[in-house]
């Protein structure tokens, strides 16, 4: 057959304007952009546990085992404004806030440490090993010998705790820093800290939130922890201290209240604060969806 016997026939098609076809893409509604909201969707999973919680105490009827939801709403408004419950937040925050500073330092200085020799890195794995699956609260007893009774032994065991998990996913991170990365490092001339800064931190940044985020896990249940043993320090004591000394009064709604204290704490600092970072860096970078 000839070139022109196997030649296909054209085809001439009209141009159908864009009015005339359908919808593409269909508006969302607005209950629909409204659940697209992280923060709806978390607040209305803390109203159906509150509810559960309401429910149930209410059907057990026995404030003294379990209060309901309403009567620690109240103890807690009744601690922050007729007692001294939100001087107690502070305590518990600012010693919190002292050995969690301390620990990162050590953490920054023992990463440096391990990335510059190899008998560093066998050091960090090894004191890493032995420590890190040792609980904070099982050094209150030497923590008491060593420091006394107060803040000194409450900085002592939240350093603990914060140290590993932060030394352990810093150096993981910076680890697992692909090499085409260095080598693009290399070829702009850095060296150094700038090198350290500019490669190797970004690069590693989302092991270093998680080392972040599992330090101030750590070290804040291991502060009410210790509080509940020995917290009094500064002549009142924290949030751990708050809970016991109700606790001893069989003022049930007000341990609630000191528990939902640690429960607002905690919630405030990972939805906003380390949220917050997340979203201006691994986020912002493209390293998270």
């Amino acid at each position: 057959m000839t070139e022109a016997e196997i030649k296909r026939p054209d085809y001439h098609r009209q141009t159908v304007a864009a009015t005339e076809c359908g919808v593409v893409a269909q508006p969302l509604s607005a209950w629909e952009r409204i659940f697209n909201i992280s923060a709806v969707r978390k607040v209305a999973i803390l109203g159906v546990l509150a509810g559960i919680w309401q429910l149930y105490a209410v059907w057990l009827n026995n404030e003294l085992l379990f209060p309901t939801f309403t009567s620690t709403l109240w103890a807690f408004q009744h601690g922050i404004f007729e007692e001294d419950l939100l001087t107690r937040m502070f305590t518990s925050i600012k010693v919190l806030l002292v050995g969690y500073s301390v620990g990162l330092a050590l953490a920054v200085l023992m990463t440096v440490i391990a990335m510059t020799s190899r008998i560093g890195t066998d050091l960090l794995e090894t004191l890493t090993a032995m420590l890190n699956p040792l609980p904070a609260i099982a050094l209150l007893p030497l923590a008491l010998i060593w420091f006394g009774l107060g803040t000194g032994s409450l900085v002592f065991v939240l350093v603990h705790s914060v140290l590993w998990p932060v030394s352990l996913n810093t150096h993981s991170g910076f680890l697992a820093v692909s090499n085409t990365l260095r080598m693009v490092g290399r070829n702009y001339g850095l060296t150094g800290f700038s090198y350290v800064a500019k490669i190797l931190i970004p690069a590693a940044f989302p092991s270093i939130l998680t080392g972040l985020k599992n330090g101030w896990a750590f070290a804040w249940r291991t502060l009410i922890a210790a509080e509940l043993v020995f917290g009094v320090s500064s002549g009142t004591g924290g949030l751990g201290w708050f809970i016991y000394e109700k606790k001893n009064l069989l003022e049930i709604p007000y341990v609630f209240a000191g528990l939902f204290s640690v429960i607002v704490i905690g919630l405030f600092v990972e939805n906003f604060i380390f949220s917050t970072i997340e979203r201006h860096t691994v986020r912002k970078w493209g390293m998270q969806q």
